[in-house]
């Protein structure tokens, strides 16, 4: 009998089918990384099943132990508000441990990195060119700093440049949008400028993302079911479910 709890990745949703697409596509990589733990996904708006839907079924199937990951890059309201009052309306039965949000990461700076090589950069290229580190954006500021960290650390590793930069309309003083930044990097002297966008999945503010690289020499894709996400999302899940007691059988 498989005691480990189940995996409930909790996606944001969009109206976008390629936002679903590249949930599930993440998941099935989940899954193939270690499938000894049954995963599952629910959506908080506009998709199907519904976070509430998967914990009713998973309660009705005897389910106990449940560790409910955001598919979120920073903690910000979604994580702090939205995902907590959906789990307090789970079945009592159920004992649910919320993990962390998958960032920041080494990890997911090793899939930003793969986005970049996959778009056609090198390592070689690392010194003549300026990153665009390209969110959605957020009004919180813990998620700001985050951002703004992960820039500078970025920054250390090697390449010409590397500036923050939200899609959001409200995006913090200070913060450039994707053209502004691409532009500022032009203006830095760096001889080919990337942007890279930190999201998970297509949608409106990476559209918005994408049309701000128009002027730059190279855009990566989303970060999407890359295996450096997966990783990230098991290394959640087991650190999360570390305190949960032994399930006994019966």
């Amino acid at each position: 009998m498989n005691n480990k709890p189940v995996l409930l990745v909790i996606a944001h949703g969009s109206r976008d089918p390629r936002h679903a697409a590249t949930v599930h596509a993440l998941v099935r990589r989940v899954r193939a990384q270690r499938p000894d733990v049954r995963v599952e996904t629910g959506f908080l708006d506009f998709n199907v099943p519904s976070v509430q839907g998967v914990l009713e079924s998973l309660a009705v199937q005897g389910v106990r132990d449940v560790v409910a990951l955001p598919l979120l890059l920073t903690r910000a309201f979604h994580a702090k508000a939205d995902i907590p009052a959906v789990l307090a309306d789970a079945p009592p039965q159920l004992r649910i441990h919320q993990a962390e949000v998958l960032g920041p990461s080494p990890l997911l700076l090793a899939a930003l990195e793969r986005r970049l090589y996959e778009a056609g950069l090198s390592p070689a290229d690392k010194p003549s060119t300026g990153v665009v580190l390209a969110s959605a954006g957020s009004t919180d500021p813990e998620a700001i700093a985050v951002i703004a960290e992960i820039a500078r650390e970025w920054r250390h590793t090697g390449w010409c440049a590397v500036r923050p930069a939200f899609a959001s309309a409200g995006s913090p003083a200070g913060f450039p949008r994707t053209e502004d930044a691409v532009r500022e990097l032009r203006a830095l002297g760096c001889s080919r400028v990337a942007v890279a966008p930190y999201v998970l999945a297509p949608g409106r503010l990476p559209d918005r993302i994408v049309r701000g690289a128009a002027e730059a020499d190279v855009l990566a894709d989303v970060l999407g079911p890359a295996p450096e996400v997966a990783r990230v999302v098991l290394e959640r899940y087991e650190a999360a479910r570390a305190p949960m007691p032994a399930a006994v059988s019966a």
